[in-house]
């Protein structure tokens, strides 16, 4: 699971099918709110806004 702006989205979906062998699904964290887990707000490999949930 990769929390990621819209640059890394596509190195998060690599990484993603290079450790699972499958191909993830993609959430928008702009549109989608958790009950139980609220997600990162900065990207997991850089310091920008995190938008995308690959997971």
């Amino acid at each position: 699971m990769f929390c990621v702006c819209r640059e890394h989205t596509e190195l998060a979906i690599d990484k993603f099918v290079d450790e699972l062998e499958d191909a993830p699904d993609i959430v928008d964290l702009r549109e989608t709110k958790f009950a139980d887990w609220d997600p990162p707000v900065k990207c997991e490999m850089c310091d920008e806004l995190a938008v995308f949930l690959v997971v």
